[in-house]
C-alpha cells in the first residue's frame, strides 16, 4: 500500500488546504484514536504539543474531537518543543503522542507528527495502518466511553528539568554568554529558561511569537540574524532553533556557522574518545557532506548513510544500536538522552564540550573542511512528475558519469512539499555548478 498522506514527517501541508484542514485533522485524530486504543476502557491516554503557529488553534481543537470521539483521553501540552512531546509520551505513560507543527516551513504550513508510546516516531506501517482506517468508516466510541481532554500546566517545566539532567550533576555555564534564537517558535520560553538556569548570561532572540512570524527571517535557516547578535553583543556562541526546536544551528564568537555536519562530526569524534560512540558509527543521511565522511573514515569511524529525514536516521541508529546521528539541517540524534532530534539538547552538549576544554567555539565549530556543494530545488506542479521524463533521466545519467570518482549528484523529491532537490559535491566547482545547472534546466523545460 502506498501512503497517501504521511510524508517524511508526518502529515504536512498548507493550513486549510488538504490533506491539513480542520476536517481532515478530526478524521485523522479519530484514526489513531481507533489504531491504539486497545480496548474499551477509558484508560487510553494521548499527549499532544504545538508550535506557536496561529493553525494550531484549530488543529489541537480538531485532533482533540477526533481522539476523544474514539475514547481516548488528551492531555494538551501547550507550545512545547517537538522532542518534549517524545519526551513527554513516555514520560506521562501515554499511548500516542502527537506534535502540530511544520517544522522550520512558514507559518501557513502545518504539519502532524506522531510518537509512539516509546517516545519514537510511528514506523511506516504503523503510519499504513493508519491511512488503511481513514479509508474505511471509522467506528466512534458510545456516549459512556468518550475521552476527557485537559490542560497540562507544567509540560515547559518537565521539559526543562529532563533537558538540564542531560549535563554532568554539577555542570554550568557561568560566565559565558549565549544568544539563543528561538525562531519565534515552541522554545520561546524554554530555550532561555534552560540556559539561564544553567548559569549562562542569556540574549534571547526570536522569541516573541505572534502566530505569524514563526522561522520568519530567523532561526536556523536564517542564521544570519543570531550571527549578527552574536558580534554585536559580544557573547561567547550563538545557539539558533527552527520552530519546533529539534533543528540547531551554532554560531562560534566571530560569527562563523556551523551546520549539523560539523555538529555532528564534533559529537562523534569526541564521544569516540571517551568510549560513548557506539561501535564507532554515525547516521547520517544522503545529504550529509562528502568531507564528514572522510573526516571519520580517517579516524577509524564509520558514516552509516540513510534516506532525508531525521525520523529513517533515528530507525537505523535503532537497528543498529547506534547512539548518535543526525543531518546537515542541524536535527543532532542523541539517543543516550532523546527520541529524536532535539536542538536544545544538542547545543547544552556543545557548551557543555566548551566548559570542559576551555575552549572558545571557534576552536570546535569547524571539524574538517567541506567538499564544496551546491543544492538548488525546483518547485513542480501538483500531479505531474518531472523526473519521469527520458530526456531528464538521460541528462542525470550523463551527470553522474561526469562525477564519478570526484564527487556525486543526488536528485529526490522533498517529503514535505513539492519540491525537487538538485544536490552535488564537487572539488571542481564550475563543473558542479554547470551540472546542477544543466539538469535544472531540462528538469524546467520537460515540466
Amino acid at each position: 500500500m502506498t501512503r497517501k498522506i504521511f510524508g517524511t514527517d508526518g502529515v504536512r501541508g498548507t493550513a486549510n488546504s488538504y490533506p491539513m484542514t480542520a476536517e481532515m485533522a478530526l478524521r485523522i485524530g479519530a484514526a489513531v484514536g481507533r489504531h491504539f486504543r486497545r480496548d474499551g476502557l477509558n484508560r487510553h491516554r494521548v499527549v499532544i504539543g504545538k508550535d506557536t503557529r496561529l493553525s494550531g488553534y484549530m488543529f489541537e481543537n480538531a485532533l482533540t474531537a477526533g481522539l476523544t470521539s474514539t475514547g481516548m483521553n488528551v492531555l494538551l501540552l501547550g507550545p512545547v518543543p517537538t522532542p518534549a512531546v517524545g519526551f513527554l509520551t513516555r514520560s506521562m505513560r501515554a499511548d500516542l503522542g502527537i506534535m502540530i507543527s511544520a517544522s522550520h516551513n512558514p507559518f501557513h504550513d502545518n504539519g502532524i507528527k506522531l510518537f509512539g508510546p516509546d517516545g519514537f516516531k510511528l514506523s511506516d506501517n504503523d503510519e499504513m495502518a493508519i491511512e488503511a482506517i481513514l479509508e474505511a468508516e471509522i467506528s466512534p466510541s458510545q456516549p459512556a466511553n468518550i475521552g476527557r481532554a485537559r490542560r497540562i500546566d507544567d509540560a515547559g517545566g518537565r521539559y526543562v528539568e529532563y533537558a538540564k539532567t542531560t549535563l554532568p550533576r554539577g555542570s554550568g555555564f557561568r560566565g559565558m554568554k549565549v544568544v539563543v534564537d528561538c525562531a519565534n517558535g515552541a522554545a520561546h520560553r524554554v530555550a532561555p529558561q534552560v540556559l539561564w538556569e544553567l548559569g549562562a548570561e542569556v540574549i534571547a532572540i526570536g522569541n516573541a511569537p505572534n502566530g505569524q512570524n514563526i522561522n520568519l527571517d530567523c532561526g536556523s535557516t536564517h542564521p544570519r540574524a543570531c550571527a549578527a547578535k552574536v558580534l554585536e553583543t559580544g557573547a561567547d556562541l550563538g545557539i539558533t532553533l527552527d520552530g519546533d526546536a529539534d533543528r540547531v544551528i551554532i554560531i562560534d564568537e566571530r560569527g562563523q556557522i556551523a551546520d549539523g555536519d560539523q555538529i555532528m562530526a564534533l559529537f562523534a569524534r569526541r564521544w569516540a574518545e571517551i568510549g560513548q560512540l557506539r561501535d564507532g558509527v554515525l547516521v547520517a543521511t544522503v545529504m550529509s557532506n562528502l568531507g564528514l565522511e572522510r573526516f571519520l573514515t580517517g579516524r577509524g569511524l564509520r558514516l552509516e548513510r540513510t534516506a532525508v529525514g531525521d525520523r529513517y536516521v533515528v530507525e537505523r541508529m535503532r537497528q543498529g544500536g547506534w547512539n548518535l546521528g543526525g543531518e546537515q539541517s542541524g536535527h543532532i540524534v542523541m539517543t543516550d538522552y532523546a527520541t529524536t532530534g532535539d536542538g536544545l539538547i544538542a547545543a547544552l552538549q556543545f557548551m557543555a564540550m566548551m566548559a570542559e576544554t576551555g575552549k572558545p567555539a571557534s576552536m570546535l565549530v569547524r571539524s574538517f573542511e567541506p567538499v564544496p556543494q551546491m543544492l538548488k530545488n525546483l518547485r513542480y506542479a501538483p500531479g505531474t512528475d518531472p523526473l519521469s521524463k527520458s530526456s531528464v533521466q538521460d541528462i542525470i545519467e550523463d551527470a553522474r558519469k561526469r562525477l564519478e570518482g570526484t564527487g556525486r549528484l543526488l536528485i529526490r523529491k522533498s517529503g514535505t512539499e513539492p519540491l525537487i532537490r538538485v544536490m552535488a559535491e564537487c572539488e571542481d566547482e564550475a563543473l558542479m555548478a554547470e551540472i546542477v545547472n544543466s539538469v535544472l534546466a531540462e528538469m524546467e523545460s520537460s515540466a
